[in-house]
């Protein structure tokens, strides 16, 4: 063989080295984009389920909890404040006390958030299809409840009935 035959061959030789290096890098780098992109997708997966939990966790808390509250006739009308009572306990609030606000000219009903959590207040105006704008926070320690609701004469607007 001549020097420029084995030249050739040398060449094709370190070209066939090269390229199987190449290939080998290329599968390998292949692989790991693979491996990232499994990875980043159970990353965004396990996210999406701890905020899903969260979710839960947070209604749970709300549900689980004995939400108490006090019923006060607002409008005057008898029985007013009993059918609202009827109606809180079917839905599971705990209604502890009964009675007539300070006036009855109340017109729209109120819903007063009594220990700062105004989730609950507009839970139960939602409830009872109160306006959520008619949700006040008026915090007092020395009330033992979540919540107050003043029916007012609009009352028979309320979800009354299930």
């Amino acid at each position: 063989m001549n020097k420029n035959t084995q030249s050739k061959f040398s060449t094709i030789a370190n070209n066939l080295k090269n390229n199987r290096h190449n290939s080998f890098l290329n599968i390998t780098i292949g692989l790991l984009i693979i491996i990232i992109i499994v990875m980043v997708i159970l990353l965004v997966s396990k996210i999406q389920n701890m905020n899903e939990l969260k979710e839960i966790a947070e209604k749970n808390k709300l549900v689980n909890k004995t939400i108490q509250v006090e019923v006060l006739n607002g409008c005057g009308i008898s029985g007013a404040a009993d059918n609202v009572t009827d109606l809180l306990r079917k839905m599971n609030y705990d209604v502890v006390q009964i009675g007539n606000y300070r006036t009855f000219d109340i017109d729209e009903s109120i819903v007063i958030d009594r220990t700062g959590n105004m989730k609950i207040a507009k839970n139960i105006a939602d409830s009872l299809g109160i306006n959520r704008a008619n949700v006040i926070q008026q915090i007092n320690k020395n009330y033992l409840l979540d919540a107050s609701i003043i029916v007012g004469k609009d009352y028979k607007h309320l979800k009354l009935k299930n």
